[in-house]
């Protein structure tokens, strides 16, 4: 008969080699985990509990941040600039005159409620800006800061990025169009002033694109005060009276060629009023003979080349049937050098 084996008590040092083999065998069952898990478990073990709201406001200031840089480059910040970096003059105006009645209302609510709706400005060199809309509000200003003394006077204005000059002229227009229309004559006026200096590549396409969510027939009537501009409104004292009805026997004559006429008349006229002005341009304008020419530019007045010179001035010139046809605008001559100019003239016609 087999011996029975008798059982003992395990040692220290057998306890030991136990222990040992069983802190080795512990990683492998760990290493199911999901890495990410485990980086995750790692995270939340080091941060502790309370930096939630932590959290949430970084992540509220990064979105705050990424809101602010996108309303930067869309033109939506409003900033606050000193009235004197501001070139009122950066493209012309499409407003003629300012009415004092409602310039002092203007004023009046300036001071009562500060300035409500920001000004439009592009970036021009040297730390400057270009006003584009807002010609009245920052006028206002300027007069305020006058009268307060004031010595650093600020205005609040949209800076936009990257507009051409149609989009500067249509822009201008569409607001004063919405605040207070403006008169037949100066919507011709601006638009011809665009074409002239090189904003669009003719009046018609002026005309078409500043004036685009006008009707047919309103386009055509400005296409009319356009040409009364260019051709008289170096001559007219009183443009912003014209009526509608006015503008357009104006512009009808002059496509019948009654162009050098009416300009001798207004030459040779000093009327003190609007409706003297439009006495001596009805008396001189004669009833058209035959078919007249409806709509389009005149028979008579000349294709002009043009230049624009290193100063920014803007010259035309040309021939016509009559002779010949300068124009020059932003041009600054002294005394000396215009009469020297005018001499010169004088001696080719001798």
């Amino acid at each position: 008969m087999a011996k029975r084996r008798k059982l003992e008590a395990p040692t220290a040092e057998a306890m030991a080699e136990i222990a040992a083999e069983l802190s080795r065998v512990a990683p492998q069952a760990r290493a199911a985990v999901a890495p990410i898990a485990q980086v995750a478990a790692e995270v939340a073990a080091a941060r502790p509990a309370g930096d939630h709201p932590s959290q949430m406001a970084r992540q509220r200031d990064a979105n705050d941040a990424e809101a602010w840089r996108d309303a930067d480059a869309q033109g939506r910040v409003v900033l606050r600039l000193p009235l004197d970096r501001i070139d009122l003059d950066h493209v012309v105006r499409d407003r003629m005159v300012s009415d004092d009645e409602d310039m002092a209302e203007l004023r009046a609510s300036l001071r009562a409620s500060g300035q409500r709706l920001p000004v439009e400005v592009v970036p021009l060199q040297g730390g400057r800006f270009g006003l584009i809309s807002g010609w009245r509000r920052i006028t206002a200003l300027a007069q305020i800061a006058r009268e307060d003394n004031a010595p650093q006077a600020e205005v609040l204005a949209l800076l936009r990025q990257g507009r051409d000059a149609a989009a500067v002229y249509a822009g201008m227009v569409e607001e004063n169009e919405i605040r207070a229309a403006l008169t037949p004559y100066e919507r011709g006026r601006i638009a011809a002033v665009a074409a002239g200096q090189g904003a669009f590549a003719s009046v018609d396409e002026a005309v078409d694109v500043i004036f685009a969510a006008a009707s047919k027939s309103k386009r055509s009537k400005i296409r009319g005060f356009a040409l009364v501009h260019e051709v008289l409104g170096d001559l007219l004292a009183f443009p912003a009276a014209l009526g509608e009805k006015q503008g357009l026997q104006l512009a009808q004559a002059l496509r019948d060629g009654q162009g050098a006429r009416l300009r001798d008349a207004l030459a040779q006229a000093a009327p003190d009023r609007a409706e003297a002005e439009w006495k001596c341009l009805d008396a001189v304008m004669a009833v058209p003979q035959g078919a007249s020419q409806k709509g389009g530019r005149p028979r008579s007045l000349p294709a002009l080349q043009r230049e624009v010179l290193a100063s920014g001035a803007v010259l035309e010139f040309g021939r016509s049937e009559t002779g010949l046809v300068i124009r020059a605008q932003g041009l600054t001559l002294s005394p000396a050098r215009f009469e020297a100019l005018l001499a010169e003239l004088r001696s080719g016609t001798e």
